[in-house]
């Protein structure tokens, strides 16, 4: 027989049955899948729903692989640059410190937020959020973190960052005499990772792992 919650029309379903398009708003019934699959607005093609096969374990060794590489990545040099026989050893804080004594305290302490503190926030909240998730326990503080996570991901800005080091490579390259540092591949490796963690950590499948009773939170 066919499903009667397929026949009902959309106003008769419960909240948790249903899931708006976040793109094109467009309200539809919630679909049910299977592992390694994934759902799409059939109006704008936006991908709703993913449900990927062991997505704790997977992002649980991104989030470690990336804190792993968050102290190197900033605190070891970059690049280093030798020009009129001045030698500098360039790394992310020493940025922010240029900055800070140059008298462009705001720019510095902008600079330090959006790439040290906030992605450092950001991986703590997804680490604490999946051992919640595995543990099944404080499932109210994975709820809070995650949240917290959501509101800070426009902050935490790596990839601009990394663009201006690009940058300064081109310009400097010609002007002085500069060798890349370890620095740099940790940051690039940092970056890669936490790319790789927001792809694995699907985030209709967080929510709905966080939500024991099966609330509509996933659906907002």
């Amino acid at each position: 027989m066919p499903d009667l919650a397929e026949q009902r029309p959309l106003s008769e379903l419960p909240l948790h049955d249903l899931i708006a398009c976040h793109e094109c708003d467009l309200l539809m019934r919630h679909p049910h899948l299977g592992e390694e699959q994934k759902a799409c607005c059939p109006r704008c093609g936006y991908e709703l729903v993913v449900h990927r096969s062991k997505m704790e374990r997977r992002a649980m060794a991104l989030v470690l692989t990336a804190l792993l590489l968050f102290v190197p990545a900033n605190f070891l040099p970059i690049m280093k640059l030798n020009l009129l026989g001045q030698t500098s050893h360039d790394t992310v804080w020493t940025g922010v410190l240029g900055l800070y004594n140059t008298g462009m305290e705001g720019v510095a302490v902008l600079v330090f937020l959006c790439s040290m503190v906030i992605p450092l926030v950001k991986l703590l909240c997804q680490l604490i959020v999946l051992m919640c998730i595995s543990t099944r326990r404080a499932l109210g503080l994975g709820l809070l973190l995650y949240r917290l996570y959501h509101h800070l991901r426009e902050w935490g800005m790596l990839e601009v960052y990394l663009m201006g080091i690009l940058v300064s490579i081109v310009k400097l390259i010609d002007l002085a005499d500069l060798h890349l540092g370890i620095g740099l591949a940790c940051f690039i490796a940092l970056l890669l990772a936490q790319v790789w963690l927001e792809v694995t950590m699907s985030p209709h499948q967080v929510w709905d792992a966080l939500d024991a009773e099966g609330d509509a939170h996933a659906r907002h």
